[in-house]
């Protein structure tokens, strides 16, 4: 062995667990990490604009991966920005580790500058927190940090980095790199799926949570299909299941199709494969109650501490997605189930949602989407943020691949667009589009300069009616008429693209987009589309206007 810096041992650790690509925004605190990344052939390093687009890329590339993404941030001010991306990790489970300077180790505990306890800051956040103070330890800590990004339920781990400790000289031996481990369900398990599958009449599978791979998603079809049994996603998920297949029933976001509210409360048996069954896909825990259901339960679950923590399931399993999909693949089919007529019935429930109705003027984001819908190919990646404007995508879109959709559960904003560049940056081959709101757009927008520097030729189609829509919507609801701190005065955002050196254009009609989205696809540059739409049309199923006035008529009627 020769001796190396910790900056060194650091970039090593990461190449020996197949660490390909690492996103951030450079700081003088792991300037030691960024030397060694100069000499590292096989690691590409994305520098960002902010460090909450770093976070949001990393995030993404977990997801896309199911191995961590990888970000370095600065001290404090970098730590704190790139939070948002530890929190979307943690309540979407997904592996990602989180590499933060710290000052000096003989300075620590004097308020140094920038100085915090990263472990007393993101110890309730992420899976795991900790600081390395012995630069020996390096290819331990880092080995154990993708072991617990990866296992049991994934998530966010945040290490710290001392200045110091990066430039310290020494000689260790590397580690093979970690593996995922996940437990797998019992033989007594399966065969109590199948008892209770057999007893059911009105049996729902909701698919959710992260651990999943393509054959796993193609695994729990082929037993849907065998047993024509009805299967909705949950919040953001949808596509763990083709959204064509005959046994689809929708997914459980916000605002769900009322049908398939319904249907679940109706269940008389709910299958949930992964997933925590959390608010979203609860309906705030009216659909599925806590804690004990109306519907017999079978909770599947890759952390044991989670099973039981809300719900009381009639069976809870241990188990990874995948390792239980292949599983249930395996199961004894139930003969002549009879239950046909009620998954028939809930997939008439899912297609009757995905009519657009009558053609509105102006700008019909339901037509939008149908468009996008039927133009892209099958492996095109579609990323959302938070908004409103996320109900046409998810009410209207039919994602038919397992890796084709990123957004975030956790409901932040500002995620969507940079997560389009982790994708194309991952997937150059692919179609990768953004859909974004305004607000949600300008959180991270300069992420543009990112794109255009890397060559990450997303389009951006950014939906722009002047507000806050979602907080708008709830204004409306509860105080009609009283609008306050939701107004927005957006910019040209055509001409900010091409600020950027970006293609950039503006719809205002339905039948502007296809000829739009046409160049936006054949631009050799990062594009960007502003869809300018009616503000008052704030769901695909409402508009303002009729929320002001029933908020009116129920404070009349008090």
């Amino acid at each position: 062995m020769s001796a190396r810096t910790g900056g060194r041992a650091v970039v090593d650790a990461l190449a020996a667990n197949g660490v390909d690509t690492v996103f951030c925004v450079p700081g003088e605190s792991f300037i030691a990490v960024l030397d060694a990344l100069y000499d590292a052939a096989g690691i590409r390093t994305i520098a960002c604009r902010h460090e909450a687009g770093a976070a949001h890329m990393a995030e993404a590339h977990g997801k896309l991966t199911g191995r961590p993404g990888i970000a370095f941030v600065t001290r404090a001010p970098g730590a704190t920005h790139a939070s948002i991306g530890v929190h979307i990790a943690r309540q979407d489970s997904t592996p990602m580790i989180l590499f933060v300077g710290q000052v000096a180790r003989g300075m620590q505990g004097r308020e140094a500058f920038q100085e915090i306890d990263y472990a007393q800051v993101f110890g309730g956040l992420a899976k795991w927190a900790a600081e390395i103070d012995d630069a020996r330890r390096i290819p331990e800590l880092v080995t154990r940090a993708f072991h617990v990004a990866m296992s049991g339920r994934p998530g966010p781990v945040v290490l710290a980095l001392p200045e110091d400790m990066l430039r310290d000289a020494v000689e260790v031996d590397d580690l093979p790199p970690a593996t995922r481990s996940a437990a797998h369900p019992g033989d007594g398990e399966m065969a109590r799926v199948r008892a209770l599958l057999a007893e059911a009449r009105r049996p729902l599978m909701i698919l959710g949570g992260s651990g999943w791979d393509d054959e796993a998603c193609r695994a729990v079809r082929r037993f849907a299909e065998r047993q024509a049994l009805a299967t909705a996603c949950s919040f953001r998920r949808q596509a763990l299941f083709d959204n064509r297949d005959p046994c689809y029933a929708g997914d459980l976001g916000i605002g769900p199709n009322p049908a398939l509210a319904e249907r679940v409360r109706a269940a008389d048996l709910i299958l949930a494969v992964g997933g925590r069954l959390g608010e979203v896909p609860t309906g705030g825990y009216t659909l599925i109650e806590a804690p004990r259901p109306r519907q017999r339960l079978i909770h599947v679950h890759a952390d044991p501490d989670e099973l039981g923590r809300v719900f009381a399931a009639d069976l809870a399993i241990n188990a990874g997605p995948a390792e239980f999909a292949y599983a249930l693949d395996a199961l004894e089919p139930i003969p002549d189930p009879p239950w046909l007529a009620w998954t028939a019935a809930a997939r008439r429930d899912y297609e009757a949602a995905l009519d657009p109705g009558e053609p509105r003027t102006g700008l019909d984001l339901a037509r939008v989407v149908r468009y996008l819908d039927e133009r892209l190919p099958e492996d095109a990646i579609l990323c959302n943020g938070a908004g409103n404007h996320t109900a046409w995508l998810h009410r209207f879109f039919r994602y038919k691949r397992f890796g084709t959709q990123l957004g975030p559960t956790a409901g932040a904003m500002g995620y969507g667009f940079p997560a389009a560049i982790a994708a194309k940056l991952r997937h150059p081959d692919r179609v990768v589009v953004a859909f974004t709101g305004d607000g949600c757009f300008l959180m991270t927008g300069q992420e543009l300069a990112t794109a255009a520097q890397y060559g990450a030729n997303v389009v951006a189609l950014v939906v722009n009616n002047g507000m806050y829509g979602t907080i708008r919507m709830h204004q409306e609801r509860a105080y009609p008429g009283r609008v306050a701190a939701t107004d927005l005065v957006n910019p040209d955002f055509a001409a900010f693209a091409r600020a950027f050196g970006a293609h950039g254009a503006l719809v205002t009609r339905t039948e502007e987009f296809a000829p739009a989205f046409e160049a936006a696809l054949a631009a050799e540059t990062p594009a960007l589309i502003e869809l300018r739409t009616d503000p008052d049309r704030i769901t695909p199923r409402t508009t303002l206007s009729e929320i002001r006035s029933q908020a009116h008529d129920r404070a009349a009627r008090r």
